[in-house]
């Protein structure tokens, strides 16, 4: 069962690092019979020369600056998952001491509530539940603290109760807003289309001997085009609903700890 389990953790590994690579293996394919055929019916029409140079430059010039901008999106979107679980986990402690000290009812529900609130949360990661919905649920955690405020809790304990409540709708309106909006648009546009003017050139122009001329068209073609996707799942790394859990997109363990966690809690 244990090899069994590493190897499957092995090829999940192999699969992340190649992913993307695997995507863009058919274009590649395409290019290479187009070029080959471009040159046995004489359309290498063109001579190399510093204009295409010039574009292969600003091409990867624009590539840099979209990556930069997307990274901190990344490097930010990287820390949520535990930043939500820390704060979801501090809810619990905290409703636990108010259920062992006082021996509430509503502590107790109050913990199976978080429970089913952990379960919805995965699913909004996946698209499965709504954004509105999600609010809703953090927001409904206000009867629990109305009702523990009644039973004479410590204002101390409804007060760190709530600004983990408030630290959570930010979180999560920060997610949205990171896998709802593309960096920049026109950027991803201009990007595109320069992508496609290199790939055109390199078809018709002549470069000999022609397997260097296939040979660099592919890897110039190839680096264009795997650093393009390679922005694009940088740029929206809460993808879960259409690459799950693999590739670029960020690791909710934390939050998958936490729901094993809460499983056999009290």
């Amino acid at each position: 069962m244990e090899s069994k389990e590493l190897i499957n953790k092995s090829a999940k590994k192999i699969w992340q690092k190649w992913s993307i690579a695997i995507r863009i293996t058919p274009l590649i394919i395409l290019l290479a019979l187009l070029k080959i055929l471009t040159h046995y019916l004489g359309w290498e029409v063109l001579e190399l020369n510093a204009l295409f140079t010039s574009l292969v430059a600003g091409t990867i010039f624009l590539i840099g600056f979209l990556i930069s901008g997307v990274l901190s999106d990344y490097k930010e979107s990287e820390k949520l998952p535990s930043e939500i679980s820390a704060s979801m986990k501090s809810l619990v402690d905290d409703t636990y001491t108010i259920y062992k000290t006082k021996n509430t009812l509503t502590a107790l529900e109050f913990i199976e509530f978080q429970k089913m609130f952990c379960n919805s949360l995965i699913n909004w990661f996946y698209k499965k539940e709504k954004t509105k919905v999600i609010l809703k649920k953090i927001s409904e955690m206000n009867h629990f603290f109305i009702e523990l405020d009644k039973e004479g809790v410590q204002a101390g304990y409804i007060i760190k109760m709530k600004n983990e409540q408030n630290n959570l709708r930010k979180m999560i309106l920060r997610i949205d807003t990171i896998r709802d909006t593309n960096f920049v648009d026109s950027a991803y546009t201009i990007l595109e289309a320069m992508g496609f003017l290199i790939g055109c050139c390199l078809l018709i122009i002549k470069i000999e001997p022609f397997y260097a001329s296939l040979f660099f068209t592919l890897v110039v073609t190839f680096l264009i085009a795997y650093m393009f996707l390679l922005i694009k799942d940088l740029d929206n790394p809460f993808d879960y609903s259409s690459n799950g859990e693999s590739g670029t997109e960020v690791s909710l363990k934390p939050i998958h700890d936490l729901r094993k966690l809460l499983i056999d809690f009290i």
